[in-house]
Parts: structure tokens; sequence; C-alpha cells
């Protein structure tokens, strides 16, 4: 079985990125339905999970899946809910043993003992802002101004989760075996290559 995560600053193509690699290596892929199988585990909304878990408002210190989560002192309930089981869904995923690429989530982290192969996409705010322009709902009105602030929020709160969840901090490069910068590239374009260092990757483990 072969297992790739993508993280990713938001706005660089990172979703993208991680559909057409499924697409070009025949992987499942696994982004939304995430969220969908959490919703159906606790019988929630999938608006109200995903809005929940993307604006993670507890205290930022290491808090592992092995302990009591009696001493999270601030964060709140629910997000602790949702957290965990997010962790049984991707676990759940891993546990097909079928090849996957699983987008977001901290998916590294909690499939880390099976040894997947690990993207973080990141871009230039620029390139970031404009890739949200031209991916813009319909009726969406936003300034370009107004964009960015979206983008560091998101990205902050990812950051908090990640420090939440592995007590480290999020996009360290070390921790990826890939880093890609999709400034000036047509995603599409960049999915062969990256395609072609996995299929290397997993080449050496075997």
């Amino acid at each position: 079985m072969k297992i790739i995560t993508i993280s990713r600053e938001f706005g660089s193509g990172g979703r993208e990125l991680g559909k057409r690699l499924a697409d070009t290596l025949g992987f499942d892929y696994y982004d939304k339905e995430i969220i969908s199988g959490i919703a159906k585990g606790q019988g929630m909304d999938e608006g109200y999970v995903e809005e929940a878990l993307d604006h993670y408002t507890g205290q930022r210190f290491p808090l592992t899946f092995r302990r009591s989560f009696a001493g999270a002192g601030m964060m709140q309930a629910a997000q602790t809910k949702l957290l965990l089981e997010q962790k049984r869904v991707i676990e759940g995923i891993a546990g097909k043993g079928r090849d996957c690429i699983v987008v977001g989530r901290n998916a590294d982290v909690i499939l880390k003992g099976e040894n997947p192969f690990n993207i973080f996409v990141c871009a230039q705010i620029e390139a970031k802002i404009q890739r949200c322009v031209e991916r813009a709902p319909e009726g969406e009105c936003l300034s370009e101004r107004e964009i960015e602030q979206n983008i560091r929020r998101i990205d902050k709160n990812r950051a908090a989760t990640r420090e939440m969840i592995a007590g480290g901090r999020w996009g360290q490069r070390w921790t990826y075996h890939l880093t890609v910068n999709t400034t000036d590239w047509i995603i599409k374009e960049l999915t062969p290559a990256v395609a072609d260092f996995a299929v290397r990757w997993f080449g050496r483990k075997t």
C-alpha cells in the first residue's frame, strides 16, 4: 500500500495537485470525503464539522491521542471530539489497504506509522491571492485585501491545529519528503513531475 499525504497553504493549489496526482497514479483520493465521514460518524452537519475543524480555538500545546484530554484546559470539547473522530476516519482510510492520497487534516502525522510520502505545497502570497480570485464562487466579491486576510487566518488555524496535535510547527521543511512551490506554475503542468518523484520515492522503499 502506498499513501501520499498533502499538506498545503490555503490558495496554493494543493487540493488540485492532490486530485490530479490521484488521477495520474490511479490512487484513491480523500479530501472532502474525510469531513463527510466525520459528520456521518458523529451525526452532525458537514458544514458545522468543517467550520469547527478549520477554526481551531484551543490552547497551543502538544496533546497526543494516547493521553486523556482532561487537561486540555480551554480547548472546546466539541473540537476535541471531532479531532478524535477525524483520526478514526483517516486511520480507517489506511485500513482499507489501498493506494491513496489524503489531502490536509494532518494525515502525515496520523498515518506516520504507515510511512507515507509527505508533500507540502506552498506559494507566494500574490500567487495564492490570484488563485483564490480565479476560483472564487460565483457572486463572491472579496477584495484582494480581504482574500489575503482570509488566507493568513486559515493558515494560522492550520498551524495551531498542527501544533496541538504534533507539538511541532506546521510547514517545517524537514518534516516533508517534498516541498512544492506552485508560484508561477500551472498545476496541470506540474503534476507529472511530482508524480514521477513520488513513484521514484516509493521505488526506493521496495
